[in-house]
Order: structure tokens, then C-alpha cells, then sequence
């Protein structure tokens, strides 16, 4: 009881500092928005070598620079130029420097016509914290591929929100590809094709006495969708519910991950989410996968189990088990593009090119 008292006067202690935030940043035609502009949605360009990578930390900082300089490296691997936020070595506790520096690191990046793309260092916490700082109509007029995963989904989301853009959830700059990711990093922002398969497990070769154990899908429900891609992390998903930078769940395909949640708040995020409306809206659900997920202690539901529990209900296609999330072998997945899920026959196909 102790714990929960605790959890809840934390929680409403956010609610409460979270509505006292200005929004004297935001322009008024976004303020009177709810929910998703009704204009179409701007692609950014193709990634190409040459171009040059804006390196943002909007959220956390890494320990120590050589983490940043091992990042710059990272990008310069692909031909690219990389060009450095004002902010980007700044350190405040667990956050990159000051809310308003982080977010003008945003806002300048996209303003600045020599830089073709933003890269995030790193997720960790404070993305959310930035929102009502960032010019969404600047960023409208500016679009430009912009990557990264965890923390950075309260960005990824609010920018196609408020923007009209699309974004891409995706590998962070100070982490190494694998084959599985650059593959999939390439195929969405490289080399588009108008219809391509999105966050597929890697090819398996079965031998005997060996089957697949690590990337098994599951079909918590079956069924064929089509709808545009939101989502990220979960618990940032979460966070947004109720603001004026959620996104519109309607007729979405909404995709899911996390990482060292313990079953019992999996259960409890997806059900904020069912208490709110969110599920009862979507076209269908694709989850990834949840790293560290297990139990610590006591008697447990698996997160298996809660995904059926939770999602088996909702009469739309589920899916579980694909490539997004907190692993080695990640995909990078358009917010705001058209898919098709086809929890039957597990497939999630990209319908459309994400880039110009």
C-alpha cells in the first residue's frame, strides 16, 4: 500500500506540473488542435552520402564525450557529414542541458537548410519535457528525416502530430548497425519501394534439431488492417495520452515496445490505454518485443500472457514478436506512413514510399 500511495502521489504530482507547462511557443493554429492537422502529410528526402546529419540529444546525454565523438563516427560510416547541436555536450543530471536549450537544438536543426537529416544521440528521459518549445510550423516547412527510438517517440509522435510530417522510429546514432539493422535502416530511407515488407525476424536456416527460439511470432489475434503507423515505446505512449501532442488512434495501425517493465506495469500501461479509449479506436496492434521484461519477484503473469489478456479482446488483428524495440536486430518504422497488418498470416507490409 506504501508503494502505491507513493506511485500515485508521484503520478498526480506530474499530472499537476505537467499542466502548469507554457505553451507560449506553440502557434495558435496548433493550440487549437486537438488532434492531427487535417492537411496531408510532408515526406522528408532520401538519405544519400553527401548529406549532412544534424546530432541532437533531446532527452538524456550519454556519460562521457567519447560516447558522442563515437557516435559522429557512427554516421560519418555511411559518407555522411555530421554537424553538431549547439547543445549537444551539455549535462543537467539525468537530462542533455535545459528543457528550452534542448528544445531550440530541434527547432535550429530543422531551420538550418545545410543540414538534410536528424539523428538522436540517445533516448533516456526528457524528450516529453521539450514539446511545448519545439515551432511545429517551422517544422512543417523543414521536413527532414528524423530518427530515433525510446524516449525520443514523445518527438517522433508529437512532430507527425503537430507537423504533419512523418518521422521515423529507428536506430539512435551512438549504437552500432548490425546487418538486420542497416538493412532495414536502408530499405525505408535509402532505397524505398512503393511495397516492402516492415520489422520481419530475420531468415532463419533450419537445421535438424534446431528451431527458431528468439524472434517467434505470435498471433494474439487474427485478422487483416491497413492504417497509418503510430507508436514507439509504450510508457511514452502513455505520457502523452490527454495532451494536445497525442496522436489520433483512429483507424491506426499502433505499434508497441519496452524495455525492464515488469509484466504488471505492461498490464498496467495497456490497460490506461484501453481505460482511455485508445484501443477501442485502432485499426490494429503490432507489438515488438519487451526487453527485460520478467518478473523480479512473487507470482507473475508473463507479458505473453498479459498481451493476450489485455489485447485478445478488441476484435482487430494482434500481433507480437516483430522487430521493434530495445535489440540489436531493430527495424526503422515510419510514424505516419500506410500498413497493412496481417496478424493471420504475420506480415506487417509498408504500403508506401516514407522518403521523397
Amino acid at each position: 500500500m506504501i508503494v502505491r500511495r507513493t506511485l500515485l502521489k508521484a503520478f498526480i504530482t506530474s499530472a499537476i506540473a505537467s499542466a502548469l507547462i507554457p505553451l507560449t511557443s506553440v502557434s495558435a493554429a496548433s493550440l487549437a488542435d486537438a488532434g492531427e492537422r487535417s492537411v496531408k502529410i510532408r515526406k522528408p528526402k532520401r538519405l544519400k552520402p553527401g548529406q549532412t546529419i544534424g546530432l541532437i540529444a533531446p532527452s538524456s546525454n550519454t556519460w562521457e564525450d567519447q560516447e558522442i565523438y563515437f557516435a559522429m563516427d557512427i554516421i560519418r560510416s555511411f559518407g555522411f557529414k555530421v554537424k553538431s547541436a549547439a547543445h549537444l555536450f551539455d549535462r543537467t543530471a539525468y537530462l542533455a542541458g535545459s528543457d528550452k536549450d534542448r528544445a531550440n537544438d530541434v527547432n535550429s536543426m530543422f531551420a538550418d537548410n545545410t543540414v538534410d537529416a536528424i539523428f538522436c544521440l540517445r533516448g533516456g528521459y526528457g524528450s516529453p519535457r521539450i514539446l511545448p518549445y519545439l515551432d511545429y510550423d517551422l517544422i512543417r516547412q523543414n521536413p527532414k528525416v528524423f530518427l530515433g527510438y525510446s524516449d525520443v517517440t514523445a518527438l517522433l509522435n508529437a512532430i507527425y502530430t503537430r507537423s504533419g510530417i512523418m518521422t521515423f522510429h529507428g536506430p539512435i546514432a551512438k549504437q552500432s548497425f548490425t546487418e538486420y539493422t542497416l538493412g532495414e535502416f536502408k530499405s525505408v530511407l535509402f532505397n524505398p519501394v512503393k511495397s516492402m515488407p516492415l520489422a520481419a525476424p530475420p531468415a532463419f536456416e533450419r537445421a535438424e534439431g534446431q528451431a527458431e527460439k528468439n524472434n517467434r511470432l505470435t498471433t494474439v489475434s487474427q485478422g487483416q488492417a491497413s492504417g497509418v503507423l503510430i507508436g514507439g515505446n509504450l510508457s511514452l505512449m502513455v505520457k502523452l495520452v490527454g495532451s494536445p501532442y497525442e496522436p489520433d488512434y483512429a483507424g491506426k495501425i499502433l505499434f508497441l515496445e519496452d524495455v525492464e517493465e515488469a509484466p504488471y506495469r505492461i498490464d498496467g500501461m495497456l490497460t490506461h490505454l484501453k481505460l482511455a479509449g485508445r484501443l477501442d479506436k485502432v485499426a490494429g496492434i503490432v507489438f515488438g518485443k519487451c526487453t527485460d521484461c520478467e518478473p523480479s519477484s512473487g507470482p507473475s503473469f508473463s507479458v505473453e500472457h498479459v498481451l493476450k489478456d489485455r489485447l485478445g479482446d478488441l476484435s482487430v488483428p494482434v500481433l507480437s514478436g516483430v522487430m521493434i524495440g530495445h535489440i540489436k536486430d531493430m527495424a526503422t518504422v515510419p510514424v505516419g506512413a500506410m500498413a497493412t497488418l496481417d496478424a493471420t498470416k504475420q506480415q506487417l507490409t509498408l504500403d508506401e514510399s516514407a522518403v521523397l
